[in-house]
């Protein structure tokens, strides 16, 4: 295993983030799904000069990109936008694409449960095959009641993947494990023959070692059922603007890098713009939570 993180989770120049990742000791990145944000072959050679990897991106899913979508135009142009993220992947020389099948903040059904599952399958081998030819692995990922009304837990997970493709594995993640399963590790064991990506935030969506989950167990949980990926590091810091906030250098003004679609999916995720010292900080407190676990 090795560690990974997100850079969703605050806009800024992608050398900052590659510097940041460098300097604490983390081996790759798991790259946001912005296909017209990013110059591969600049990223490849920032990567290179840090001593970096590419292992993957991920789905941004803002508001008009969901494969099950009522409206078909939307489908198909969500499936065209994940063909595009793969694309960027293969080109970053990345392992995995970790996919999100539904608009995240959208917890409202269109159509019948087995319609929106049709609509799901249909979108999903469309990008499965164009993954498989990339020669990129693809990552199912669940998400919490309160994200999305679709796929919640690793089970629902898994049995979506089995219809998609022998290949098609699951990405799971802590912060909605704790949220969503009765028993977090057996749900990690369960999802042992598809596991391509495992996302990690504490109970409470800080860096990990923040809150109450026990990273021992949950680390070799993963050396037991034979995991040898990334923990990929998707914190999500709440804001406290109350006088009970412990970490007043938290917020940080809007910065130009960030578009109005970008700022509305943190705050979807129940964040804000956070500031330089404080996010290194939490990239920081990760790295030293988890590093001697792996």
């Amino acid at each position: 295993m090795h560690l990974s993180m997100h850079n969703w989770m605050r806009a800024e120049p992608i050398d900052v983030t590659i510097r940041r990742l460098a300097r604490y000791g983390y081996q790759s990145i798991e790259i946001s799904g912005e296909p017209d944000i990013f110059d591969t072959k600049e990223v490849r050679e920032l990567l290179d000069e840090n001593g970096l990897a590419c292992w993957g991106s991920v789905t941004l899913m803002f508001e008009g990109r969901d494969l099950i979508h009522a409206d078909e135009a939307v489908r198909v142009s969500s499936a065209q936008y994940i063909n595009d993220c793969i694309t960027m992947v293969k080109e970053l020389d990345g392992y995995e694409m970790t996919i999100v099948p539904s608009q995240v903040g959208k917890v409202t059904a269109m159509d019948t449960p087995e319609q929106e599952w049709a609509w799901a399958v249909e979108g999903l081998k469309e990008v499965y095959a164009h993954a498989q030819k990339e020669g990129v692995r693809m990552a199912l990922e669940p998400l919490n009641r309160f994200e999305t009304n679709f796929l919640n837990r690793a089970d629902q997970a898994m049995l979506l993947a089995e219809e998609v493709g022998l290949d098609c594995g699951v990405c799971i993640d802590t912060f909605h494990l704790n949220i969503e399963e009765a028993n977090m590790i057996e749900a990690i064991k369960s999802a042992k023959e598809r596991l391509v990506d495992f996302h990690v935030a504490d109970n409470n969506r800080m860096a990990c070692g923040m809150g109450a989950l026990d990273w021992p167990l949950i680390v070799g949980t993963l050396e037991e059922i034979g995991y040898d990926g990334a923990l990929t590091v998707e914190f999500v810091a709440p804001l406290d603007r109350t006088p009970a906030n412990l970490y007043t250098n938290a917020v940080a003004a809007a910065e130009q890098e960030l578009t109005a679609e970008q700022l509305q999916f943190i705050q979807d995720h129940g964040s804000g713009v956070l500031s330089e010292e404080f996010y290194s900080w939490l990239v920081e407190e990760t790295a030293k939570t988890l590093l001697p676990l792996i």
